[in-house]
């Protein structure tokens, strides 16, 4: 009787929730097996119990057994009911792992109420390592958006949603090696909550931004409010699709196949569908940097072999460019003024139809293509072209939402230029993949209007660097960021002084992360989950890292990494046109960040510095983000930045600029004891400015920098 129950309700659920069934199980001969998953609605447990193939046993909380409708299900299974506040319970559930039977746990212990991963309780945890279980991760997806689960107001919700069940690869926990058994428990814990992260990262789809951007769509409907900018109200998702349906045709019929086409733009929501709607028309999106001056443009075309360049006239007037545009040699200038005309009667009976059928006018399918170039900074150089996959684009996306979890309810502000890795991906690809709303501001450099728009428009998620936080928090009022729930800083090391500031002022712990243009662009993010103060966090799901040695350097080495965000390679000034993959020591798909790292034992990394950071003083190598550091905490006021100009007799020598025309040497020689920094940390020379020379993304210009020290 209990077989053709299982059978009826198994087709059953196939037929109403389509239920799809990927990966396989490596593990049926395990003789101890735990099975954990996520927890999306009350009909998680059903959907195991029916589709894995398993007769398992279900840990439950004793709570559950004393409602009738759960009390039913579980007749039609085995379970064991615990107490999660009885010390016993943990024996109990070890002592069911090893009798050999299949165990299905929840490490959340509860239904999400957030949409995304919630607390990793450590008993799970301690239960696999303690037995030595082999852990089958399995990612249940869909469930979230049924009527059976928490999300109300959250997410749309429908009678039946799609579900699909992704089996991951087994892996076992060990028994961490500490004498403490608090410790032991919270090693075990994190090693669970990292399994589980990676599970949800490694179970999103292949896709290209375009379906990824479909995808989403479905989910959240045509009508939902997505995005907004400051020249225009608030765009639904079918307005996204018509912009970028009829912007990648206009960059489709002024281009060829494949061909590298430059997107001159400012961060408005048509730049965000142009770049998904060249992609997929077949073409590759170059984000232009239009704050690296007429050379830094031209060195841009040059490197990634762009003859035609899409800009607005009315932006290229407004922020004055018409110089350093009217300069460029090689390259064709088209204004969406003007061809946007070029569309006739076929074309916009294609936009039609694409609006009708969205999925059959792709042109480019393939994951592995080029979604978008982004340029280095050029702050130690002429830039590079960096070519990004929607692979790792996609990915890194994921990768993020494995560890952070963002909803309908919240709404991201982004000044971030797109032609900035950290506000092309975070701070806007993000947003469309996932249905959290966004406002586009143009510049992150007016800091009076900036926390005025984070109020005024109930933003709960920004993203800044260093420079800008501290301009930010200097010029708001304390209330200005009351709904802010994250904050997150990138690009540059987070200053003490801003992170304290931020916490005094508005009560918000800003979270820091670290990446590179290369790896599209996040590594590492501290998180409300994993947090450590002076640190750039844990990698995220799916990259790994290795630590080279550095001859001079104690502390740290060279960080090397791998994953699937890693970009298809460089465009560089020396070979027009040509892709270069990445190189490292550690040979074909690692990348060399050229940053020096320290990773502690539970796998936190603090920054060193860069290896084109280090100064060479006497012979002794001299971290110059040290000598910053020290400036920081001799005086809290104003910005500091170090470099170095040839010295005759010790090799190079320290110039320190800073912005406090009441710092002294004095004071620097009593925060170099205070902080046991040797001597020859400190600076040779100090020179005070007027203000720092930044490039647009907010990191400091160390070019100009250089020039200045020198000249010093």
């Amino acid at each position: 009787m209990k077989k053709i129950i299982v059978f009826i309700l198994r087709r059953t659920f196939q037929l109403l929730f389509r239920v799809r069934i990927n990966g396989s199980v490596d593990c049926l001969d395990a003789k101890k097996l735990l099975i954990i998953a996520n927890h999306e609605s009350f009909l998680d447990g059903v959907l195991l119990g029916l589709f894995l193939p398993f007769d398992p046993v279900f840990v439950v909380h004793t709570s559950v057994t004393k409602r009738f409708f759960f009390r039913f299900v579980l007749a039609m299974t085995d379970y064991l009911a615990v107490d999660t506040s009885s010390p016993m319970s943990i024996k109990k559930v070890v002592k069911l792992v090893e009798s050999g039977r299949p165990v299905v746990i929840f490490p959340e212990g509860r239904i999400t109420v957030t949409g995304s991963m919630m607390k990793v309780y450590e008993g799970p945890a301690f239960v696999a390592a303690k037995t030595n279980a082999t852990v089958l991760p399995v990612r249940l997806d869909g469930a979230a958006r049924s009527y059976f689960s928490r999300l109300a107001g959250r997410i749309p919700r429908s009678l039946f949603p799609r579900i699909t069940l992704s089996i991951q690869k087994s892996a076992v926990i060990p028994l961490p090696e500490d004498s403490s058994p608090k410790a032991r428990r919270r090693k075990a814990g994190d090693a669970m909550r990292r399994l589980m992260q990676k599970m949800l990262f490694e179970s999103r789809p292949k896709l290209t931004l375009y379906s990824g951007f479909l995808d989403a769509m479905e989910v959240h409907g045509r009508k939902y409010n997505i995005a907004e900018d400051v020249k225009s109200p608030e765009y639904t998702y079918g307005d996204l699709l018509k912009m970028t349906l009829a912007l990648g045709r206009v960059v489709e019929k002024n281009s060829s196949a494949g061909e590298c086409v430059g997107i001159l733009m400012p961060n408005v929501v048509a730049t965000l569908c142009m770049t998904i709607g060249a992609g997929a028309y077949g073409r590759s999106p170059a984000m232009i940097n239009y704050t690296a001056g007429g050379q830094g443009i031209q060195d841009a075309c040059t490197a990634a072999k762009i003859s035609t360049i899409i800009s607005s006239r009315a932006f290229i007037e407004e922020a004055k460019l018409k110089d350093d545009i009217s300069a460029l040699e090689g390259v064709r200038i088209l204004y969406l003024e003007e061809v946007r005309n070029c569309l006739g009667f076929f074309d916009k009976l294609r936009i039609f139809f694409g609006m009708l059928f969205p999925r059959a006018v792709e042109r480019e399918r393939d994951p592995e293509s080029t979604a978008a170039v982004l340029f280095t900074s050029g702050s130690e150089g002429k830039p590079k072209g960096v070519a990004l996959s929607h692979r790792a684009l996609l990915s890194n996306i994921a990768q993020i939402r494995a560890v952070i979890d963002f909803s309908e309810e919240d709404k991201m502000l982004n000044a971030l230029p797109f032609f900035h890795s950290f506000g092309l991906t975070a701070g806007g690809l993000l947003s469309v993949m996932t249905g959290t709303r966004l406002f586009l501001y143009p510049s992150p450099l007016h800091y009076r209007v900036i926390p005025e728009l984070v109020y005024d428009r109930n933003c709960s998620v920004m993203f800044g660097t260093s420079t800008f936080l501290a301009n930010y928090a200097k010029f708001a009022h304390p209330y200005d960021f009351y709904r802010l729930r994250y904050v997150v800083a990138g690009a540059e090391k987070l200053a003490d002084s801003v992170r304290d500031l931020w916490f005094e002022k508005f009560g918000i712990r800003v979270l820091e992360g670290y990446g590179a243009t290369e790896t599209a662009p996040v590594l590492a993010l501290n998180t409300p989950m994993a947090y450590r103060k002076g640190t750039v966090g844990q990698l995220l799901p799916g990259i790994e890292g290795r630590l080279l040695p550095i001859p001079g350097i104690e502390k740290g080495g060279m960080l090397h990494v791998r994953g699937p965000n890693l970009m298809s390679g460089y465009y560089r000034h020396e070979t027009p046109g040509k892709l270069l993959p990445p190189n490292s020591e550690l040979g074909e798909g690692w990348y060399e960040t050229g940053d020096v790292v320290d990773i502690d034992e539970d796998s936190f990394l603090a920054i060193v510095g860069r290896v084109k950071r280090f100064a060479k003083v006497a012979g002794e190598m001299i971290s110059l983000d040290i000598v910053e550091k020290l400036a920081a905490h001799a005086t809290t006021v104003g910005m500091h930045a170090a470099s170095t100009k040839t010295d005759s007799a010790r090799g190079e020598s320290i110039v320190l600029f800073t912005t406090d025309a009441g710092l002294k040497r004095e004071a620097l020689n009593q925060s170099a004891k205070i902080l046991s920094l040797p001597e020859i940390a400190l600076p040779r020379k100090l020179v005070c400015v007027n203000s720092l020379p930044l490039l647009q993304t907010g990191k400091v210009d160390y070019v100009s920098l250089k020039q200045m020290a020198e000249a010093a």
